[in-house]
């Protein structure tokens, strides 16, 4: 098995030549007031065989994107809808309605779940995100390989659950921009990070029992953001400095081959 980091959160993961994504995106204007197509971002090496989505915040869920790569019938799986109004839910109605529009093979999954797609077996894990929406994190084992991908989780008491019925990981996936957030119907604010922070990401990886570490959900370039998202100035360093040796930098477009 190997794994492609595809910008931001999106990564590729390639076995058995069929593939799968997790969080592909290919367009972050919803979040990056600066961002121009194409930047920072690169497509999968062939047809996608499923995909997985963490949540539905439309830096996590293009549906868009999905439509062009998937093949015809592909699954996507995904967390329940969040219960409440449509205030309650505001950052996941446009990515909602977009799966719709695009009639995408969309598969509600529940944490501790897991469902087979080709030669991937795929478990959804328990993880809490920063806004209050629906999260799952997902462990994806193949050729006798296991990857996990955290989404932008928060620092939560699932990993040693995670870690004993899944571990040790050849690959982990972490967000590491402790980004703090100030939106309109979260009032009043939060001061505290809405996704890991460097350090929270490598004691994560610590307890996954991670051979390679890897900091994702940041861009080394600081696009400007919306307004009221604020990110830790410079992930990569910090989480090199907290990860140690298993930190492992993946330059989007590259490959990390976990069979060697």
């Amino acid at each position: 098995m190997r794994v492609r980091r595809l910008g931001w959160a999106g990564l590729e993961i390639e076995a058995g030549g069929e593939r799968l994504v997790i969080d592909y995106v290919q367009d972050l204007s919803p979040l990056f007031t600066g961002w121009k197509p194409g930047e920072g971002l690169t497509t999968p090496s062939g047809n996608v065989t499923a995909a997985l989505v963490t949540h539905l915040h439309r830096d996590h869920t293009d549906a868009a994107a999905l439509a062009d790569v998937l093949t015809p019938g592909a699954p996507v799986l995904r967390p329940a809808p969040g219960p409440g109004d449509d205030v309650d839910n505001v950052t996941t109605l446009p990515a909602e309605r977009e799966l719709a529009l695009h009639r995408l093979t969309a598969e509600v999954v529940d944490a501790w779940s897991t469902r087979e797609a080709g030669p991937f077996r795929v478990t959804a894990v328990a993880a809490v995100d920063g806004l209050g929406d629906p999260q799952l994190n997902w462990v994806v084992q193949a050729d006798g390989q296991r990857v996990f991908h955290g989404g932008d989780t928060m620092f939560h008491g699932y990993w040693w659950r995670i870690g004993r019925r899944f571990g040790p990981f050849d690959a982990v996936f972490l967000p590491a921009n402790g980004a703090v957030v100030d939106a309109p119907h979260l009032q009043p604010p939060s001061p505290l990070p809405a996704a890991l922070d460097p350090r929270q990401a490598a004691t994560a990886a610590e307890i996954l029992d991670a051979r390679y570490a890897v900091p994702m959900h940041y861009e080394a370039e600081q696009l400007d953001k919306i307004a009221g998202y604020v990110e830790v100035p410079d992930p990569e360093h910090e989480f090199r400095t907290h990860a140690g040796q298993r930190a492992h930098v993946l330059p989007i477009g590259e490959w990390l081959d976990l069979a060697a």
